[in-house]
């Protein structure tokens, strides 16, 4: 009588051990087909990717040295090679004030917020305020360090560019350098 009770339950374990492997089984081909379907989406988001980067590399292109960005101009590396074009003629400067090559400050990572004066500003706003402490031009890197030290709070992916975007469309500001920007005020006051 033991040894049935034992053969029982033996077999009651086998039958439990073979449906939680078809359970485990049946798991396994579901994550591999979900797996597929995560690849796939990666490889669409790769594309994606190469197509925001290229989007990124018109609108520094753009920033950095005008509005013209060749037409026929749609692969990264073709941007690539035109940035570097373009870099390399900013080199022979066409702002007359600006050095031949100017180092571009860093953007500095875990900056923290030494105060909120800039909390509740716009980004023109406050970088009047940011240029006329420097007393000259900056680099939109530099004043998006400056911003964030004044407590401003970016909502984009790409906050020089929009600090770019956003000074190069208003007047009370110019370009004096690839990604450099001064007062127009300060000119004025230059010239009386």
């Amino acid at each position: 009588m033991a040894n049935e009770t034992l053969i029982a339950r033996l077999e009651q374990n086998l039958r439990q051990s073979r449906a939680a492997r078809t359970r485990l089984a049946a798991r396994l081909a579901e994550l591999e087909s979900e797996a597929d379907i995560i690849r796939a989406e990666l490889a669409e988001m790769d594309t994606l990717a190469g197509q925001t980067e290229a989007a990124i590399f018109r609108l520094l292109s753009n920033v950095m040295s005008g509005p013209s960005t060749p037409v026929g101009t749609t692969s990264v590396g073709e941007l690539e090679i035109e940035l570097q074009r373009r870099l390399a003629q900013a080199e022979l400067s066409p702002y007359p004030s600006a050095p031949l090559r100017q180092s571009i400050p860093p953007v500095r990572s875990n900056i923290e917020a030494i105060d909120d004066r800039f909390f509740d500003r716009t980004i023109p706003q406050a970088a009047t305020m940011i240029l006329r402490e420097a007393g000259g031009p900056l680099h939109v890197n530099e004043i998006y360090n400056r911003l964030l030290e004044g407590g401003f709070g970016f909502t984009g992916h790409n906050p020089t560019i929009s600090i770019a975007v956003s000074l190069n469309r208003n007047s009370r500001f110019r370009k004096v350098a690839p990604g450099t920007f001064d007062l127009v005020i300060r000119d004025a006051a230059k010239a009386s």
